[in-house]
């Protein structure tokens, strides 16, 4: 009953996630504006939250300077993430999103000096035919593709560092100060690019957009989703997340309706990327647990 009430609280949280895409469309500010408004309100929020749970904040100079670091390359996605929604469409983006899984199982490997695995090459040829196909069918988007797949790049980059660091530190702790570092990094963009200006204001309707996307979207989100996964298998994690663009979608449907309707070879496109996101977990454990037991049978 205990697992069954958490994988509710994931996929609650996912779709909260889903949902991201969603605000960017629906909010009339850029994309760096918006990336700025949110990385401060999640910060402020996780502050709050520090204080609220008692709890220290305290790490030394060289992990404050490692998690500013990865912030900044975490605030980059974002903007990235969001342009590429406010150029294209949420369905394109979130499906470009994907192919982080195609971008981990090429960089991982590089960055941990780990052996490939053949798991990894197979579902990432698999999704770069389907991103092939989308490139094909939606040409107009091609910017839109472009910065979602730069996006997704980004967030392999952090993932991977991530799930080193949360080895020897709270998550939550990790968030905090990725969000300044997010911060800083997005309020540097914008000194160069002349963005401290009259157009970040903003209406009356976005501050409700942007307080979701801020504190229920990315603060309360993350800290559900770090409760929920410490009791799950990595397994069940990865194939609830993988629904995140599925979610997505079927919110920017409802909500933009036909602004959201693509071309039969999209959807063609989308369902391999997804297909091979979804059983990237199943393929990898087994290919996993047959070369355990070659290794077993070697060994007696």
């Amino acid at each position: 009953m205990v697992n069954n009430k958490n994988v509710l609280i994931l996929h609650f949280t996912v779709l909260i996630w889903g949902f991201t895409g969603v605000l960017g469309g629906l909010l009339s500010i850029s994309a760096v504006h918006l990336v700025w408004y949110r990385v401060l309100i999640a910060a402020l929020s996780l502050f709050i939250y520090f204080i609220f749970m008692g709890k220290s904040i305290h790490v030394s100079k060289e992990k404050l300077i490692q998690f500013f670091l990865v912030g900044g390359i975490v605030g980059v996605h974002w903007v990235l993430f969001f342009h590429s929604i406010k150029i294209s469409t949420v369905s394109v983006t979130l499906v470009t999103l994907s192919s982080l899984t195609l971008f981990t199982s090429i960089l991982e490997p590089i960055i941990n000096k780990t052996k490939i695995s053949k798991a990894d090459v197979a579902i990432g040829l698999i999704i770069i035919f389907g991103i092939y196909l989308i490139f094909k069918f939606e040409f107009q988007y091609v910017w839109g593709i472009i910065f979602g797949l730069a996006a997704a790049f980004c967030a392999s980059v952090f993932s991977i560092f991530n799930a080193r660091m949360v080895k020897k530190t709270s998550p939550t702790v990790i968030t905090f100060y990725e969000m300044l570092g997010a911060f800083f990094a997005v309020s540097l963009i914008m000194v160069f690019m002349g963005d401290f200006n009259a157009e970040m204001w903003l209406q009356d309707a976005d501050w409700a957009y942007i307080l979701l996307l801020g504190v229920v979207c990315t603060a309360i989100a993350y800290v559900l989703g770090v409760a929920v996964m410490k009791e799950l298998s990595a397994f069940t994690v990865a194939l609830t997340t993988n629904m995140e663009p599925i979610y997505g979608i079927l919110l920017a449907m409802l909500i933009f309706g036909k602004q959201e309707t693509m071309s039969l070879g999209f959807y063609i496109g989308a369902v391999i990327i997804l297909g091979a996101v979804f059983l990237y977990p199943y393929v990898k454990v087994k290919i996993e647990n047959r070369e355990k037991r070659l290794i077993n049978r070697k060994l007696h």
